[in-house]
């Protein structure tokens, strides 16, 4: 038998969201004449745009062509897409990030894993507390993180948020070479306005670190000031790499695809002290690993940048917004603490009465019938929490919080 990464053997047991299954269909094979409303899982719930799907069969009837048939394509996507990107979402917004800047890939998931390849094994990692747990469990397979804890991962840098700071984290205590940030955060649904985001960038160009910033929730911004990309802030340019999605933004959850932007500017260095351009590593990456997302799956992403496609993201996201301002209201009525829901589909709530943060996902499941995600499985900091999700239905969404607040 082969030697194996004995990494793997150091995760938690579970993936979390593979644990909150598991306990749902428990439930379900005890109480078979049970509805159970899903408001754990970041999934969409609305079809493919009209846009987007006309887009994807307009390319498969071209790739049915001797003329029109296409291979293997770019492995950083196809100019059609990099250049619709480049010019929708960052030079309309005054931000300048160019075509080659961008990588297209088939999510942001996949993304922020592969990055690690870039970076030094010797690099230090900060995460924020609570925090989407793939950057956690990539440096842990990656050898990065140490030895847990009390849920602490002895190599991890940890960013601390919580009510006293409004879920914004605050700046290292210790040297961190990579640094996570998620805005509008999953899970506590919080988002970060330019002054502080700035205290970020500030940081990591005094101290040679690299931000990594996972803005896949950022269609959802509706308040001024708040950030949506990173390159907002100046200086970030030189410092941040930048990872979004389609899937929330367009509902490709099923489609796959998402974008990296790493800007040339962007600089690391080797063992031996000479620099290099990151956007070189990860193209040298790509080109290695990754074989491309597939034509149709671009086309359908370049469909989102037209007319029909902008009125489309916006009338979606407002509908998942829509159904957070619905349940952050009834826990409000019923006397949680909720953050997040106004720039972000997530809410972040607990009752504040020192409960954990499965006993409450098992009461609001038992008694409510609706599931949740518990906090605890985003961190230390986010024990007797639980995320609720705006991703499901307007009628679903209406359905759990009025059995909530009749019940509660």
């Amino acid at each position: 038998m082969i030697e194996v990464n004995d990494n793997f053997r150091l995760l938690p047991v579970s993936y979390l969201f593979s644990e909150v299954g598991r306990r749902i269909a428990a439930f379900k094979a005890e109480n078979p004449g049970k509805e159970v409303i899903r408001m754990d899982i970041g999934d969409v719930t609305t079809p493919l745009f009209p846009s987007v799907v006309k887009a994807m069969h307009e390319a498969v009837d071209e790739m049915s062509t001797v003329e029109g048939f296409r291979g293997y394509g770019p492995e950083q996507g196809y100019p059609f897409l990099r250049d619709a990107i480049a010019l929708n979402d960052y030079r309309q917004r005054g931000i300048d990030i160019m075509s080659d800047d961008i990588f297209v890939s088939d999510g942001a998931k996949s993304d922020l894993g592969n990055l690690g390849d870039i970076y030094s094994r010797d690099c230090t990692v900060a995460v924020m507390n609570p925090s989407y747990p793939v950057y956690v469990d990539d440096s842990v397979i990656d050898g990065r993180a140490g030895v847990l804890t009390d849920g602490i991962w002895s190599n991890l840098v940890y960013l601390d948020c919580d009510p006293d700071n409004g879920f914004l984290p605050k700046l290292p205590e210790r040297h961190a070479d990579v640094i996570f940030l998620c805005f509008p955060d999953n899970p506590t649904g919080v988002a970060i306005g330019k002054a502080e985001l700035q205290k970020w960038v500030d940081y990591a160009r005094e101290h040679g670190s690299l931000i990594i910033y996972d803005s896949a929730y950022e269609a959802f911004v509706r308040t001024p000031g708040i950030v949506r990309s990173i390159y907002e802030i100046p200086g970030a340019i030189d410092v941040a790499i930048e990872v979004r999605s389609f899937s929330k933004t367009a509902g490709f959850t099923g489609l796959r695809c998402g974008y990296t932007v790493v800007p040339k500017s962007v600089k690391g260095r080797y063992a031996d002290g000479s620099e290099v351009s990151l956007n070189s590593l990860w193209n040298r990456r790509q080109t290695t690993k990754f074989n491309g997302c597939s034509y149709v799956s671009q086309r359908a992403a370049a469909a989102v940048y037209t007319t029909g496609g902008r009125h489309d993201v916006k009338a979606a996201t407002d509908y998942y917004l829509h159904n957070a301002s619905i349940i952050k209201e009834a826990l409000v009525k019923v006397g949680f603490k909720a953050y997040g829901g106004d720039d972000s589909p997530y809410v972040w709530a607990s009752p504040c009465d020192g409960r954990g943060s499965w006993d409450l996902f098992n009461m609001l499941l038992h008694e409510f019938n609706f599931s949740t995600t518990p906090g605890c499985g985003f961190g230390t900091l986010g024990e007797g929490y639980v995320r609720f999700t705006g991703f499901n239905t307007l009628e679903n969404t209406r359905k759990a919080m009025e059995r909530l607040v009749e019940g509660f």
